[in-house]
């Protein structure tokens, strides 16, 4: 078993993502990713966004690295009990150790 394998069984969720592509003269534009798979904690906690500002997330979803391109701040995160949006995502880069390789991702 691979170290990016070791995190496959918490996966236990899966969320839509409506990544914010952009906005444009008829409002927001939006791409849709359906079936990601992930880990949630529904811990509240406080962090930092993008700007510096400290903020409340009250989720925080851990999922595989090929989908760190798609958390960008703002997104909408389709979670099974409510709608929520990126405040910041990161993804954990274990570099030589024999770690397991994952995105953090802390949601309004």
């Amino acid at each position: 078993m691979t170290a990016a394998d070791e995190l496959e069984d918490f996966y236990d969720k899966t969320v839509t993502v409506r990544t914010l592509t952009g906005t444009g003269s008829w409002g927001d534009t939006w791409e849709e990713t359906t079936g990601v798979r992930c880990f949630a904690d529904e811990t509240r906690t406080q962090v930092r966004d993008g700007a510096g500002a400290e903020v409340i997330s009250e989720t925080t979803l851990t999922c595989p690295p090929e989908y760190a391109g798609i958390f960008k701040p703002g997104s909408e995160v389709i979670l099974p009990t409510r709608t929520a949006f990126v405040i910041k995502a990161g993804i954990a880069d274990p570099g030589l150790l024999d770690l397991p390789a994952h995105v953090e991702v802390n949601l309004t």
